[in-house]
């Protein structure tokens, strides 16, 4: 939301808002444009009829003073994507869907069109190098790009957001359970995305995922008129922790790696074509992306040891990571850590999806709070549930930081990598500083 904010405010509209608590980084990017409020919380005073509309976040609730008051006075109410539809709707639309790889393919796309000096708009889920805010919003570009979140749109709007964006383009990267407070079946869960191909322009096109076979079901039975085109895991090599993809005779040294990063990038390539971009021009921008932020991302490094954080949470996310890491360096021991954060994570029934998806790391160190448990209102889990939803016997799990971060400066660290893995922020543990202790020591 803060980013949408700035992105109206580059284009001179006059911005107010309000929230009950800002966190950093959206505090002092708010503060910079001149955007944060003077007082923090909600107060329906802050509603005045001159106001053109409103922008509703997920956040706020059916009783929120503010929006009850901008219903009263009959303002323009937009939910987050509506109003992104509507700023785009005579635009040519991207949108990247799928349980996983939407930021990193989104992010992908991005920055092969900035290196082929394509002008367009956007929508990512994390900052990227070389762009300054996550939302941009001109009259000029041709095209928008949209990372396809399939969570609910608002309070008062229960639709998933990416039924509301009517791509010209559209892409499923795969299907994984998510969102079980939501989506309370698989079934029901995959539904949102076959709504989501029915909402494809007509005559637009589906790029899919044809390893995933829920996706590749969807793809099939797609309307008529649909352009279809699988993609798999670009051909490569990997020497000395360096994955080489190779196409027609040449060889792209990559700084990314990972056979679902290798997926990601056929995918993205795919939207590239579709829009005019050379294969080979593609490929050689991609030798310069570094990966969108936290998406399995070096924080520190030396010939001996590497620490990656990754926002991966999901079990399809951290099976994908872990086994990234593994064929990265396979030499090196594995020291996984994950904090289960998210409302499917820390509840009981859900656990199971998480047996064998941390099998491949050589130690796996699970992490928990109980204060977010109850800040979600969910029933208690306890380690022992954890370790037999994960189906790994020596499986470590905390409820204390300082226990995590015991458990992991008990390791020797000579020819091993450290990976975290979180939606949240372990409750305050600092992985940068994590790594520079690691490897000073």
């Amino acid at each position: 939301m803060h980013n949408l904010a700035i992105a109206l405010a580059n284009k001179n509209h006059t911005i107010t808002g309000s929230d009950d608590e800002i966190f950093e980084p959206a505090r002092s990017r708010l503060d910079k444009y001149g955007l944060l409020p003077k007082e923090i919380g909600f107060k329906k005073e802050n509603i005045t009829p001159d106001i053109e509309a409103i922008i509703l976040g997920m956040h706020a609730k059916s009783d929120n003073p503010e929006l009850l008051e901008a219903q009263r006075l009959d303002i323009k109410i937009y939910s987050y994507p509506e109003f992104l539809y509507e700023m785009s709707k005579d635009k040519k639309r991207i949108v990247i869907g799928g349980s996983h790889g939407k930021t990193t393919i989104t992010a992908m796309i991005l920055h092969a069109m900035k290196t082929s000096c394509i002008e367009t708009d956007y929508m990512v889920g994390a900052l990227l190098e070389g762009f300054d805010v996550m939302v941009k919003i001109t009259d000029s570009a041709k095209y928008m790009v949209l990372e396809g979140d399939e969570y609910l749109t608002s309070t008062i709007d229960r639709r998933p957001k990416f039924h509301l964006y009517q791509p010209n383009i559209a892409l499923i990267s795969g299907i994984a359970w998510d969102h079980i407070n939501v989506f309370p079946t698989f079934e029901n869960y995959v539904l949102q995305f076959k709504i989501f191909t029915n909402k494809i322009s007509p005559k637009g096109l589906l790029i899919y995922y044809k390893g995933d076979k829920n996706v590749s079901r969807l793809a099939s039975a797609a309307r008529e008129d649909i352009k279809r085109i699988p993609y798999s895991i670009l051909p490569h090599i990997i020497n000395n922790g360096i994955t080489t993809v190779l196409w027609e005779g040449k060889q792209y040294e990559m700084e990314v790696f990972g056979q679902h990063n290798l997926a990601n990038m056929y995918g993205a390539m795919l939207v590239c074509a579709a829009i005019g971009i050379n294969n080979h021009d593609f490929l050689k921008a991609m030798t310069t992306f570094k990966g969108a932020s936290k998406r399995l991302e070096c924080v520190k490094k030396n010939n001996h040891i590497a620490v990656y954080k990754d926002f991966a949470h999901s079990p399809s996310k951290i099976t994908a990571t872990i086994s990234a890491l593994k064929e990265q360096f396979p030499l090196r021991r594995l020291v996984a850590v994950l904090e289960l954060h998210t409302f499917s994570s820390l509840s009981k029934e859900f656990l199971v999806q998480y047996s064998g998806t941390m099998d491949k790391a050589d130690r796996a160190i699970v992490y928990f709070s109980k204060e977010a448990i109850e800040l979600k209102r969910l029933p208690m889990i306890s380690t022992q549930d954890v370790k037999e939803g994960f189906a790994r016997a020596d499986l470590q799990v905390y409820t204390q930081t300082e226990d995590v971060r015991k458990a992991i400066m008990e390791e020797k660290w000579q020819d091993c990598n450290l990976l975290m893995s979180s939606s949240g922020d372990f409750c305050g543990i600092n992985v940068e500083d994590l790594a520079k202790e690691i490897i000073a020591d």
